[in-house]
């Protein structure tokens, strides 16, 4: 796997590169600027980018900013945001396009080396992979807005699980109900979000994607 990594903190910067590369990943670039970050994505063509929200030059949202841009001429190149906070307008925006592969976790809720390399797996495969925090944040937002009202409280709770990568038997680990419920649950929030049935595998990606992009209308 063909990673840029965008981060302006040396010492995380060279960190991560080299976990990255114990791991198993390339770093084909590691930059420190948004203008960096652009030009590093259009020469390597990377299987992911892994890209810090405040970057230089502005120490704003230049990370972020730049990757919404590199996403409007390549879509669906898999980024993984890394913040120190949640962004609800950047993170909506970078799920609303649609297409996956899209990441957002806090640097302080980490746990782990292989956590990391795992979510930055599975959004270079085309998934989605959400923070707790930064999905709840969302989701709270939203919540009595149709069909978002219609959800059960259960239900919320197995899509923010969805949000975060969960597998249907991680989900039912999590809040101890056997794959019959998680199933039925599942079931009843496509329904309730108007996503006909298919098997397409990122169905579960869309339900998160519509969830959130009903904050729009």
């Amino acid at each position: 796997m063909r990673v840029v990594l965008a981060e302006d903190l040396y010492l995380l910067r060279d960190g991560l590169t080299h976990l990255l590369t114990a791991h198993g990943c390339e770093v084909v670039a590691a930059v420190e600027s948004g203008p960096e970050l652009a030009a590093a994505i259009e020469e390597h063509s990377p299987d992911v980018a892994i890209v810090d929200v405040r970057l230089p030059p502005t120490f704003t949202d230049e990370g972020l900013q730049t990757a919404l841009e590199v996403r409007r001429k390549r879509p669906g190149l898999p980024v993984l945001v890394l913040s120190q906070h949640v962004e609800q307008l950047y993170a909506r925006e970078l799920l609303a396009d649609g297409v996956g592969a899209i990441g957002y976790l806090l640097k302080d809720r980490v746990m782990n080396a292989a956590q990391f390399v795992d979510a930055l797996r599975r959004v270079a495969g085309g998934g989605t992979v959400m923070d707790p925090d930064v999905i709840a944040k969302l989701l709270a937002s939203n919540a009595n807005k149709q069909p978002l009202g219609t959800l059960t409280p259960r239900e919320r709770e197995v899509l923010e699980l969805m949000a975060e990568g969960c597998s249907n038997a991680a989900i039912g680990q999590r809040l101890f109900i056997g794959d019959g419920a998680v199933g039925k649950h599942t079931a009843s929030i496509f329904a309730k979000l108007g996503l006909a049935v298919s098997d397409d595998t990122n169905r579960r990606v869309l339900a998160v994607i519509a969830y959130l992009n009903n904050a729009q209308t």
